[in-house]
């Protein structure tokens, strides 16, 4: 069963969009008065910031042959969910165009889920004929990011950015015995991700919301085969979208 891509709600957008002309009309009030903020900001070697995230998360999973061979579980599908994250960004000067971007470290707490439909529950342990599970994390991860900037406008610019990141599940019950009776999650994850930003420059620091995809490509499910709800899924993914706004000196 190939699953479809997610989309990111609609209230994410506004906000980032509505916090992006709210600055620009604060940066072009600015270049009126001809002030350019943090004029030596370009040339510092290293600086270091603080990132709040909001996320969007989802799996993306494939199917385990046993699916279509078995007739218990009928449906089982990925839901949308939301998070939210803090970390330390540390930005280092490569030269005028290029920054190496590290995020340490990164906490999010995210919560995904699973819908499963199926043909027999089993009443006795309160199962209903649709399930859904909440696979509740704390992750620990560290982003690696190369950030390409375009000419700063006065005090307004805009930049891309793409990397890698490495994550550690700090709640992971993959190695538990009889921990759940659904899927189970294990401790890491490697991914890749790529996204866009706007730097606006203010007297004291430099706003900066950001948005990118997070995919992870690292298999993560610790399959049990004595599980209904863990045997028909084989290879499963983590899926994200993460709205940020960063705060730096």
């Amino acid at each position: 069963m190939k699953v479809s891509p997610f989309r990111m709600p609609g209230v994410c957008f506004s906000l980032f969009f509505c916090l992006m002309l709210l600055f620009q009309a604060r940066d072009g009030h600015a270049q009126l008065r001809n002030t350019i903020n943090l004029p030596d900001n370009d040339d510092k070697w290293y600086h270091i910031g603080i990132v709040i995230m909001g996320t969007s998360n989802r799996f993306q999973f494939n199917q385990h042959p046993r699916f279509l061979q078995y007739d218990s579980v009928m449906v089982s599908n990925p839901n949308n969910s939301f998070g939210f994250g803090i970390g330390g960004m540390h930005t280092f000067r490569i030269n005028h165009r290029f920054e190496a971007r590290v995020v340490f470290p990164q906490l999010l707490f995210v919560n995904k889920s699973i819908n499963y439909n199926l043909k027999y529950p089993n009443t006795s342990n309160d199962e209903a004929p649709v399930m859904n599970q909440q696979v509740e994390s704390i992750l620990l991860g560290v982003p690696i990011q190369l950030k390409l900037k375009s000419d700063r406008i006065g005090n307004f610019r805009v930049y891309m950015m793409g990397g890698v990141k490495f994550e550690t599940d700090l709640t992971s019950k993959a190695n538990s015995r009889n921990a759940e009776n659904f899927v189970k999650l294990k401790k890491a994850d490697m991914g890749i991700e790529a996204g866009i930003g706007f730097n606006f420059y203010n007297k004291m620091f430099i706003f900066s919301p950001e948005i990118k995809i997070s995919n992870g490509i690292s298999n993560v499910h610790a399959r049990d085969p004595d599980l209904k709800f863990s045997n028909v899924i084989d290879r499963i993914q983590s899926r994200q979208i993460v709205f940020s706004l960063i705060f730096e000196g």
